[in-house]
């Protein structure tokens, strides 16, 4: 394997250096061609470069007059921009004292409308104003008995009604002439707005008119800049060209050792480049003997193992990347499982509490959360494992057994040496896996950092699950799913498939009436302050979740309470989230609940009679 990678190197360091000598070759020879005008030999590679400097001087003198005349048509372009500009100004000098006449006319017409406005109001005031004394002349003829100075008002009255049609005859004429000003001022108006449309279309003619001849001037330059590319491409294709013969040039200056007087580097670089191609060309033959010499059996067992190898590691670790990194190997008869998160334990505000006031209480709570891993020799459980997981399953005689995995910080090979010296404990093997017993306990590891803790009968269950002797509680099974919806950084995880058989499992926790509606039910609480929860529920239909919703949303405290207790889970009314037949509870539990309802869960808390006192 070392001499095929020494092979491989010196294959990529000759075809480097190749590179570099033909390079250095080229080099040479493009400063050596009045040099090689003296040897004959070379007449043939002079003449191809005569021509083909013939055609490249074509080609520039072509490359020069396509940018004079993009030069000349960008001249023209702003000449003809500059006119442009000129012309719009000359327009727009013009169009300004329009502009003002018609902003004259415009106000003057509209102060002939308000005037005309004026006039009108005046005459209908006119009117109204006769209206009214006549109304006036008849309640005062109708009154009874009349009044004494009857005559008297009534002349007054006549004398005011006599005055209007007066007023109102030279209200109509100036309304005449307002009306005759109005017209006019419109007249000028429009006058003025076509002298300003006039201006206006020839200053968009001329815009028209420039812009199109910028389009022209645009797409010239666009062809002559593309005829430009192609007699550059075309340029660089000539000098390309030329390298063999100047190849062929300095390959046979730097064999005649002659060196061109502005650059006689170049015949040095020549002769060092070629002296490092002869070096590893014998180095590379070299190493072909040492070839030749292996004996070909052996390397087709050496690539058949290789091949091997990588063909075992492409089939095993597509299965180790699929493998769940933290699965709780547990019984598939398993009906609930509680998880205990120890660093929230630990950390969280309500176990602190709980721990500094009531020691005793909260030694015994914390007893019953644990269960049988508390016997677990060596571990200090809230230092030193990081979760505890508790699956229980109910027998047909009605008896509940256990399941005990209690995942450690670290490696669990101290407790493992801890138990092999105590003499207390005896060693047997289940399939290979070791499992150490005594009276009421037993001990296996079934993971790097997992220990499966409990009575004999249960630990052994628990291996053999492991080993895939006995049928597991499946990854992607209904329980597994839900219970892996809840937020594994949650202090306690609480989930069961047979609701109802929680209050033979653990103390009675939730209300008969929540525990009787779902198929699964799932509980995740967070012991900070506030503590708060998460419910799952799982219902038969999405008709039965819509209608559970509800009543929930009405009736908050009879469902969310402790069931035997008036204490209720929530402080407030919980939010809802529906989804097809399930539904998820978000609420903040109080404190007194909350603490209620670990010691039910651990079966330390008070009875019935004194939990509803």
């Amino acid at each position: 394997m070392a001499l095929k990678v020494r092979r491989q190197k010196t294959r990529m360091a000759l075809r480097h250096e190749k590179r570099l000598l033909q390079k250095s070759e080229i080099n040479l020879g493009r400063e050596g061609t009045s040099q090689a005008a003296n040897f004959p030999e070379l007449r043939n590679e002079i003449v191809a470069l005569k021509k083909l400097e013939q055609e490249q001087k074509e080609v520039a003198l072509r490359i020069t007059q396509i940018e004079e005349s993009i030069k000349k048509i960008e001249t023209d372009r702003q000449e003809a921009s500059r006119t442009q500009h000129e012309a719009i100004a000359k327009l727009e000098v013009e169009k300004k004292p329009l502009l003002h006449k018609r902003h004259e006319a415009k106000s003057t017409a509209e102060l002939c409308e308000r005037e005309l406005g004026a006039v009108d109001r005046r005459v209908q005031e006119n009117e109204a104003a006769d209206r009214q004394l006549l109304k006036e002349l008849s309640e005062l003829e109708a009154l009874t008995p009349p009044p004494p100075d009857l005559e008297s008002q009534m002349a007054k009255l006549n004398a005011r009604r006599t005055r209007l049609p007066e007023e109102r005859a030279e209200l109509v004429r100036a309304r005449l002439g307002s009306a005759d000003a109005l017209r006019l001022a419109k007249e000028k108006l429009i006058a003025a707005e076509a002298e300003v449309a006039v201006v206006d279309k020839n200053i968009e003619k001329v815009r028209g008119e420039f812009e199109a001849r910028d389009r022209s001037f645009a797409d010239k330059v666009r062809a002559r800049q593309e005829a430009l590319r192609e007699a550059r491409a075309h340029h660089q294709t000539v000098e390309e060209q030329k390298n063999p013969a100047y190849l062929n040039i300095g390959r046979h200056l730097a064999s005649q050792g002659i060196a061109p007087p502005n650059a006689p580097h170049l015949l040095d670089q020549v002769h060092r480049h070629r002296a490092a191609v002869d070096r590893h060309l014998e180095h590379k033959n070299e190493l072909a003997v040492l070839s030749s010499k292996i004996d070909k059996q052996h390397l087709r067992q050496f690539y058949f193992s290789v091949v091997s190898v990588l063909a075992l590691l492409a089939i095993i670790l597509p299965l180790v990347f699929q493998s769940p990194p933290k699965r709780e190997w547990l019984p598939q008869e398993t009906e609930a499982i509680l998880s205990i998160n120890s660093d929230h334990f630990d950390r969280d505000d309500l176990p602190k509490r709980w721990r500094k006031d009531q020691p005793g209480n909260w030694s015994h709570v914390w007893s019953g959360l644990v269960g049988a891993a508390a016997a677990t020799p060596t571990l200090n459980l809230p230092r030193d494992a990081v979760r505890i997981t508790r699956a229980l399953t109910t027998e047909e005689a009605g008896n509940t057994r256990e399941f005990v995995l209690v995942e450690a910080r670290n490696d669990v090979s101290r407790v493992i040496r801890s138990i092999e010296k105590d003499r207390n404990f005896k060693k047997r093997v289940i399939a290979g896996l070791p499992v150490w017993e005594q009276p009421a306990l037993g001990i296996a590891r079934v993971g790097p950092t997992t220990l499966a803790v409990g009575t004999t009968t249960e630990v052994d269950e628990l291996v053999r699950v492991r080993l895939g002797m006995k049928l597991d509680l499946k990854i992607t099974g209904q329980l597994f799913d839900r219970f892996q919806a809840l937020d594994r950084e949650s202090a306690l995880r609480l989930i069961s498939r047979n609701p109802p058989n929680l209050s033979h499992v653990f103390q009675p926790v939730f209300a008969s009436e929540l525990l009787d509606v779902p198929q699964l039910l799932g509980l995740a609480l967070t012991l900070q302050n506030p503590v708060k929860a998460k419910l799952l529920l799982k219902l038969n239909s999405p008709d039965a979740a819509s209608q559970l919703a509800v009543n929930l949303r009405k009736e908050p405290q009879r469902w969310l309470r402790l069931q035997d207790s008036d204490l209720l889970l929530c402080a407030q009314a919980p939010e809802i989230v529906r989804q097809g037949d399930n539904l998820e509870l978000r609420f903040v539990v109080p404190e007194n609940s909350a603490r209620l309802l670990l010691e039910r869960i651990a079966k330390t808390g008070p009875g019935a009679a004194v939990a509803a006192q």
